[in-house]
């Protein structure tokens, strides 16, 4: 039997995993979108639906605003305890205004899929925060403040109990982060992510008999890492590790797929499951000799259903916006604003264009999904009357506010037409414009590991190709921290509020796997 890694492509980095009976759960960082905190669940750990997300209400926080890619949602962890499942993360600032250090927080609920409750702040400073529910019934806060540290807390409070007490410094990388706590067989292990979560990440292990220490390092470390490897995925660490219902260990983890060399990712930090299991010293070992491999063998997936297949496989997303609720895959940048987007109207989704352009740190009225696949085609129909220059209504690929691509329609001089434009860090350019006397339009978009490619069409059935960009240059690598790119419509009067909005009467995206 076989599976293929990424299990959950595209930008979701951090995944942590817990599971109650026959169920798993698990959840990613979000970083500046809205709704924060993806939920997904599965019966096999091979194929993963998304069930909701933590953070679905304004009033639940306040996501920062100002620094692109690195603020928002870091490293949450999941955990299910006496029929409670409870999630604990980093909302960080990066003094953009929310406060000088980052705020920790517990979020709960009985029904994952669910609302989740308001926050419970912690006082414990630092990023990566991670639960332990030890079989005593105390409870510890486990997490990152320049090396590891522990503390006992009140579960329902979040007051500390005890003073912090730094526990383990790793094995000489950078950035030891991420920590995990777990007991098995009378043994604490403490995993942590060292080396930076770039190409030189990865997962070690030590353990201890007493909670507090000493750890003793494991001399075999890294149990999980891809460095210095010819292999397609990179940058592996930042794992988590769950027993199944048959007795076998598994660990989730984040990886890279690099589209091109030197080495440059624009899907962000992908989820990957890695088989695992203990040698004779109850020490962890991890997928192939401590690699994460695309395609991994194995007879052990609990609940299986069915095999993977290395065939192709189309898939094809069509959203026409004519539900109550948003589709889970749906995010907006930082908290919305009601009045910049509505799908009540009856006219698809409809978005108000305000001051912002895309090239701000702010609101916009923008709505995207994550770019999941490296070849894919997305497409949408826009309806948008220009009443006064500068408003402008379109598809952009969306790495931050300073690296984007966008076709869009607009009216510049007075006169309506369509744009091609490119932003790469301060230099952008509307590099070609074609005239445009309707009011619709379709907008599409294709992805190649190379290259993106707009076009459009007066028709929706002959579209020509207005521009294209290197897909090198919405990359981490180039101008990016830790998310994806994300495909996205968007409205905009770049300096003064549309008089109308302009309606988005279908979206679809259409990808090959494998």
């Amino acid at each position: 039997m076989k599976y293929k890694n990424p299990i959950i492509p595209g930008f979701h980095p951090d995944p942590s995993i817990c599971r109650a009976g026959d169920d798993y759960y698990l959840v990613t960082s979000s970083f500046e979108y809205f709704p924060a905190i993806p939920v997904f669940h599965s019966r096999d750990l091979m194929h993963w639906d998304q069930i909701g997300h933590c953070i679905t209400r304004n009033d639940q926080l306040v996501l920062a605003k100002g620094t692109p890619n690195a603020t928002g949602i870091y490293a949450p962890t999941i955990r299910f305890h006496k029929g409670i499942f409870y999630v604990i993360t980093t909302n960080v600032s990066n003094g953009t205004g929310i406060g000088e250090n980052e705020q920790n927080f517990i979020i709960w609920t009985k029904d994952p899929g669910g609302e989740w409750s308001d926050p419970i702040w912690l006082d414990c400073p630092g990023i990566d925060p991670s639960l332990f529910f030890d079989d005593d019934g105390k409870v510890y806060y486990c997490g990152t403040h320049g090396e590891i540290y522990l503390c006992e807390i009140d579960i329902d409070t979040g007051k500390r109990k005890t003073e912090r007490t730094y526990i383990w410094g790793g094995t000489g990388g950078c950035c030891p982060e991420g920590p995990h706590i777990y007991k098995i067989n009378n043994w604490y292990y403490l995993f942590i992510s060292e080396g930076g979560t770039e190409y030189g990440h990865m997962l070690t292990a030590a353990r201890s008999r007493n909670i507090w220490g000493p750890y003793e390092g494991y001399s075999g470390n890294p149990v999980l890492t891809n460095r210095s490897r010819g292999t397609s995925l990179k940058a592996i660490g930042h794992g988590d590790i769950t027993r199944d219902q048959n007795g076998n260990w598994w660990a989730v983890c984040l990886g890279i797929r690099p589209v091109s060399y030197p080495f440059r990712h624009n899907l962000g930090r992908e989820t990957m499951l890695v088989p695992m299991a203990w040698n004779d010293n109850d020490w962890p070992v991890m997928g192939n000799n401590g690699v994460v491999e695309e395609e991994v063998e194995t007879d052990c997936l609990p609940a299986c259903t069915e095999m993977y297949h290395s065939k192709k496989e189309e898939i094809t997303v069509r959203d026409t916006f004519d539900s109550e609720k948003l589709d889970y895959a749906w995010n907006f940048i930082y908290n919305p604003y009601p009045q910049l987007w509505d799908i009540a109207s009856g006219r698809g989704l409809t978005l108000y264009g305000n001051e912002i352009a895309l090239s701000e740190a702010d609101s916009i009225a923008w709505l995207g999904r994550r770019q999941e696949h490296h070849n894919c085609i997305a497409r949408t129909e826009v309806h948008f009357v220009r009443e006064q220059d500068g408003e402008e209504a379109g598809l952009t690929v969306y790495m931050n506010n300073r690296h984007h691509y966008e076709a869009a329609v607009t009216r510049q001089d007075g006169e309506d037409c369509i744009i091609f434009r490119r932003q790469i860090g301060s230099l952008w350019k509307t590099e070609n414009k074609i005239p445009c006397t309707g009011e619709r339009i379709y907008l599409e978009v294709e992805a190649t590991k190379e290259t993106y490619i707009f076009r459009c069409s007066m028709d929706g059935t002959r579209y020509e190709e207005i521009g294209r960009g290197e897909t090198g240059y919405l990359t981490t690598e180039t101008g990016g921290v830790f998310t994806g790119n994300y495909i996205a419509m968007y409205a905009s009067g770049n300096g003064k509020k549309c008089v109308r909005g302009a309606d988005f009467k279908w979206f679809e995206y259409s990808a090959v796997s494998g």
